[in-house]
C-alpha cells in the first residue's frame, strides 16, 4: 500500500470511530432517565445538568445525530470504494468487496457494539459524550435549521400533535416495574399509587353516609351528649337544629368537658362554625379547604342542600397512608371467610374492595359504592332476607336486611365454565 492508500485507510478508521460516537450518542441520550439526571443535577452534578439541557431539546439533538451519522457513513462508503478500486483491478469485484466489508464494519463497530454498550448505562455515557455533542450541534446548526423547518412543515401539513406525555396508568406501571426490579418496596409502592390515585377520588367515595352519622341536637342535654361521646369515642360531633339536614356546627369533646361539664354551660355556647363541601368535590380540594379552615371535619351536602354525610381529615389521610387506628377505634370485620368458597360481607363494605378481594374484574359500572347499595341496584329494590342473584361466578344471598338497607350478604364462589 502506498502512502495515499494508508491515508485513506486511516481516514476510514477515524470515520468509523466517529460513526460509533454518534451511535453512542443516539442510544444514551434516547434512554437516559430524566428523573435520575435531574436528581443528580440538583445535587450539584454539572455533567448531569449539561445532559439535561441537551435532551430538553431532543429534536435538535436527534437531527444532529442523524445528519452527522449519514454524512460520516456515506463518506466511509465513498472512501472504501476508492481504496478497494486502487487495490483491485476488477472494478466490479472492488465495489462488491467494498460494500460487504464496509457494511459489516459499520454494523459491528458503529451500530451494534456502541448501542449495546450505551443502553446498559445511558446516563454514564450521556455525560461522557455531552460536551462533544454540543460541539456537533453548533457545527451542524445550518443544516439542522433546514431540517427543523421541514419538520414544522410536516407537522403543519399532517396536523401532528405531541403525545409524549406520561399518563397516570403509565406511571402506575412504572411503579410496578420499580417494585419488580427492587428499586422500591411494597409499602413505598402502595404509598406512591395512593398519591397518584388521590386526585381521582370524590368526597362521596370516602364520606361517612348520613345514615351512619352520629349527631346531636342543639337542645340535647349535657348528660345525653356525654353519653354519646362516651359510647362512640368520637372527639367531635355535628350539631343540628330541628333535623339533621340543618347542621349548625360542631362541638369538640375538649370544649364539652371544659365548659359544659365543669362550668355547666349549655351546648349552644360551645358550637364551632362548620365547613360544608359538595359530595362531588375531589378530596384533594377538600383537604386544602380543611387545612385553610384549620378544622378536622366537614359536612357533605347534596345538590338540594341536605346533609349527605360527613368527611374528616382522618378519612382523607387514610386514602394516602391506609387505615389509621387510635385507642378508641374498634376493628370492624367487613368481610369474613367461612370456607374456601364462602364469605360473609357487610353491606357497608366498599364494592371495589370486595371485587378486588374476590379477584373479580368487570367493565360494568355501578352507581353504588357499597356492597349493600350494589345489591339493591342489581335487584332493583330493597330485598328481604333470603333473596339472591348471580354475578360473574358469584352467588350473592341477602342474610341480613331491614326496611331501609342491606346489612349483610353471603357470597358463594361458583366454579367457572371451562
Amino acid at each position: 500500500m502506498d502512502p495515499e492508500q494508508y491515508g485513506i485507510l486511516i481516514a476510514i478508521v477515524f470515520l468509523i470511530l466517529l460513526s460509533a460516537f454518534f451511535g453512542f450518542a443516539e442510544t444514551s441520550l434516547s434512554f437516559v432517565n430524566k428523573v435520575r439526571l435531574r436528581t443528580m443535577a440538583e445535587s450539584g452534578n454539572k455533567k448531569a445538568a449539561r445532559v439535561l439541557r441537551i435532551v430538553d431539546n431532543f429534536d435538535k439533538v436527534l437531527s444532529t445525530i442523524l445528519v452527522g451519522n449519514n454524512i460520516v457513513n456515506i463518506t466511509i462508503a465513498s472512501l472504501s470504494t476508492v481504496l478497494f478500486a486502487s487495490l483491485i483491478a476488477n472494478a466490479s469485484l472492488a465495489v462488491t468487496l467494498s460494500t460487504i466489508i464496509t457494511t459489516v464494519m459499520i454494523l459491528i463497530f458503529a451500530e451494534v457494539t456502541p448501542k449495546s454498550i450505551a443502553k446498559e448505562k445511558p446516563e454514564t455515557f450521556a455525560m461522557i459524550i455531552a460536551r462533544p455533542m454540543q460541539l456537533f450541534i453548533i457545527i451542524l446548526m445550518p443544516i439542522n435549521a433546514i431540517f427543523m423547518l421541514w419538520k414544522r412543515f410536516i407537522h403543519k401539513v399532517f396536523k401532528l400533535e405531541n403525545t409524549d406525555k406520561i399518563t397516570g396508568d403509565e406511571l402506575l406501571n412504572y411503579v410496578d416495574v420499580a417494585v419488580d426490579e427492587g428499586g422500591i418496596n411494597e409499602l413505598e409502592s402502595r404509598l406512591i399509587k395512593s398519591a397518584i390515585e388521590f386526585d381521582n377520588l370524590d368526597v362521596e367515595d370516602i364520606m361517612i353516609p348520613r345514615v351512619n352519622v352520629i349527631a346531636i341536637s342543639d337542645t340535647t342535654t349535657t348528660k345525653k351528649a356525654g353519653t354519646l361521646f362516651t359510647k362512640h369515642g368520637f372527639s367531635r360531633l355535628p350539631v343540628y337544629s330541628g333535623t339533621i339536614d340543618n347542621i349548625v356546627g360542631i362541638i369538640h369533646v375538649k370544649d364539652f368537658l371544659t365548659f359544659c361539664i365543669l362550668k355547666e354551660k349549655p351546648i349552644k355556647s360551645i358550637i364551632q362554625p362548620l365547613v360544608c363541601v359538595s359530595e362531588c368535590m375531589k378530596i384533594n380540594g377538600v383537604l386544602k379547604i380543611l387545612q385553610e379552615a384549620k378544622v378536622h371535619m366537614a359536612i357533605v351536602v347534596d345538590e338540594h342542600g341536605g346533609t349527605s354525610g360527613i368527611v374528616t381529615l382522618e378519612d382523607i389521610l387514610e386514602e394516602l397512608v391506609g387505615e389509621i387506628w387510635d385507642e378508641t377505634d374498634e376493628e370492624q370485620v367487613l368481610m369474613k371467610r367461612i370456607d374456601d368458597n364462602t364469605f360473609t360481607v357487610s353491606g357497608s363494605k366498599n364494592l371495589e374492595d370486595m371485587f378486588e378481594a374476590l379477584a373479580i374484574k368487570t367493565k360494568e359500572e355501578f352507581e353504588s359504592t357499597t356492597v349493600g347499595g350494589w345489591v339493591m341496584e342489581k335487584l332493583g329494590k330493597i330485598p328481604v332476607v333470603g333473596e339472591s342473584f348471580e354475578f360473574d361466578n358469584l352467588n350473592i344471598e341477602v342474610t341480613k336486611a331491614n326496611i331501609k338497607s342491606v346489612l349483610e350478604v353471603k357470597i358463594n364462589i361458583l366454579p367457572r365454565d371451562v
